[in-house]
């Protein structure tokens, strides 16, 4: 079964605080798939990948223009700025 990449809709996922995500009051805004996000100071790739639901899938993120290998989702940290793209692969033809 062949696989393609699929671009993840992050307007489906908003930011609100949930007792998995305590309310913050430092933010840094980015940009995941043009769309613009704000996630709080010291947030890691793996964390977005977590609030957009994404964390368990096959995705692929490319970060400021540079892929991030799965192995560094949890320590490459987000910064005022960043620009995103994250893809997510689903089987079908």
């Amino acid at each position: 079964m062949p696989l393609r990449c699929v671009k993840i809709k992050t307007s489906q996922t908003p930011a609100v605080d949930t007792p998995l995500r305590p309310a913050y009051t430092a933010a840094v805004r980015i940009e995941v798939n043009g769309e613009a996000r704000e996630l709080p100071d010291g947030a890691t790739v793996a964390s977005l990948l977590a609030e957009l639901g994404v964390g368990g899938a096959r995705v692929a993120v490319e970060h400021n223009r540079t892929i991030v290998p799965r192995s560094e989702h949890g320590t490459v940290r987000l910064a005022e700025g960043d620009k995103l793209e994250v893809v997510t692969f689903v089987g079908g033809g």
